[in-house]
């Protein structure tokens, strides 16, 4: 099928709840073939969220930003100013439907768009998330991917540390991984705007889709 996927840049922080109600309205509709795919790019203000397997109040260290319940898989994390979140609507019924190939997809997509600034990003088996190097050599996180796929429709998708405050971490066990490290790439010393990690997303976009199945334009 030839259909046009609408990408939606924001430049101002949306509320979370605000957002997620937005998403879920949309990916009803693309269940209902009433409106187009979406890639959303966007910030929000400081927020935890708790994905379904958020069931451990011990990974809740400081409750010190509002925290809020939410579809997608996982467990405990963080949204913030300095992190891109890519909420990714995707109509999987005209693509491949394999969860676990779209997930796979999802976290090439964002290695991709890391490579293009020399950030060597790689997957860890048995860990969740996008990896790389620290200043220090050690292994720490600088993406997470978080999803839900109902009707063979997709929610939510991913978050990326541009320039974070990393203390904001602290206050939950991310992902449910206390024994590594979170990075970002400004820890890393590079100055990685939000219009340029987009840009990077859209450079990297097609090997993605093509991933899924199904070759298909952008808008």
């Amino acid at each position: 099928m030839d259909t046009d996927i609408e990408w939606r840049v924001e430049r101002e922080r949306i509320d979370y709840g605000e957002a997620l109600a937005a998403m879920e309205a949309r990916a009803a509709a693309v269940t209902a073939h009433q409106a187009r795919e979406l890639i959303w790019l966007l910030e929000h203000p400081p927020v935890y969220t708790a994905g379904t397997s958020a069931n451990d109040p011990a990974e809740l260290l400081d409750p010190r930003f509002p925290v809020h319940r939410t579809g997608r898989g996982g467990r405990y994390t963080y949204h913030g100013p300095g992190q891109r979140i890519g909420y990714v609507v995707l109509d999987l019924r005209e693509r491949k439907r394999d969860v676990r190939c779209y997930v796979h997809a999802l976290e090439g997509w964002v290695i991709a768009a890391l490579g293009t600034f020399g950030i060597q990003a790689y997957r860890a088996p048995g860990r969740i998330g996008i990896w790389t190097l620290d200043a220090q050599g050690q292994e720490a996180k600088i993406g997470a991917i978080g999803v839900r796929i109902r009707q063979w429709v997709t929610l939510h998708g991913f978050a990326v540390n541009l320039n974070p405050d990393l203390t904001h971490f602290g206050g939950i066990v991310p992902c449910g991984i206390a024994e590594f490290p979170v990075t970002s790439a400004a820890a890393l010393g590079l100055d990685v705007t939000a219009s340029a990690f987009d840009d990077a997303l859209s450079a990297t976009f097609p090997p993605f889709l093509d991933s899924l199945g199904v070759e298909m334009s952008k808008s």
